[in-house]
């Protein structure tokens, strides 16, 4: 059956940080009397991210703070680890405030240089979505990019109250599509979240592994209906 519609991973397939967070944290951290190197915050950060349970609510509820506190106790986190002990708890809201606000900038993240052009061939015949597990911050970052207007729906995990790779995520996706499984392909970095989570709801998956598969590789693959399965 041909695709009808195309979900879109946003960090690390449609954007990306403009600088290396370890370095965006150590400056920030260092305005508030936190002298930390940028490669010990980058390494803590990999690390805490990696064992960090995502975010999941009840069912039909989502998060009422908009996931900050998740991302809160992640900074906290990342920094007890860096400096051997917790920050104080006002230290901390300070920090990650300014954290916080900085990455709901458009200027603090970055567009890949595929993506346009992949976003301007599918969008002619496919209907596109995004499904990230982020928070409402996204789509001012995205119209910020001048992205939004490919897309017919932004899911994001805070208001679905489920994380990819939870099931929930791909069904508010193909509910919002309205559209069947294998009409569907979800584009993403990560092989859990994105291609086992997709795949374990019936869904095509993509693998985003720049440089050898970037969006023009996916882009390919659409156009010669070689999609079943990808990686």
């Amino acid at each position: 059956m041909p695709l009808q519609t195309l979900f879109f991973d946003a960090a690390g397939t449609l954007i990306q940080p403009a600088e290396p967070v370890g370095n965006t944290y150590a400056e920030i951290a260092l305005r508030h009397g936190i002298v930390a190197e940028p490669e010990v915050i980058m390494l803590a950060f990999r690390r805490v991210w990696k064992e960090a349970q995502p975010p999941l609510h009840a069912e039909g509820q989502s998060a009422e703070d908009d996931d900050r506190g998740w991302w809160r106790a992640l900074v906290g986190t990342v920094f007890g680890r860096v400096l051997g002990a917790p920050l104080e708890e006002s230290r901390l809201e300070d920090l990650f405030s300014e954290l916080y606000l900085h990455y709901a900038q458009p200027q603090a993240w970055g567009v890949f240089e595929d993506v346009v052009p992949a976003l301007d061939d599918l969008a002619r015949d496919h209907r596109l979505l995004v499904l990230s597990n982020f928070d409402r911050r996204l789509r001012s970052i995205l119209a910020g990019h001048d992205l939004m207007h490919f897309f017919t729906r932004v899911i994001i995990s805070s208001e679905v109250g489920a994380a990819k790779p939870h099931p929930r995520m791909f069904q508010a996706a193909l509910a919002a599509g309205g559209c069947l499984p294998q009409r569907s392909l979800h584009i993403g970095d990560e092989l859990r979240c994105d291609l086992a989570g997709a795949q374990s709801c019936g869904i095509h998956a993509f693998h985003v592994q720049r440089p050898a598969s970037g969006l023009g590789a996916l882009v390919q693959k659409v156009r010669s209906g070689a999609y079943s399965g990808l990686r």
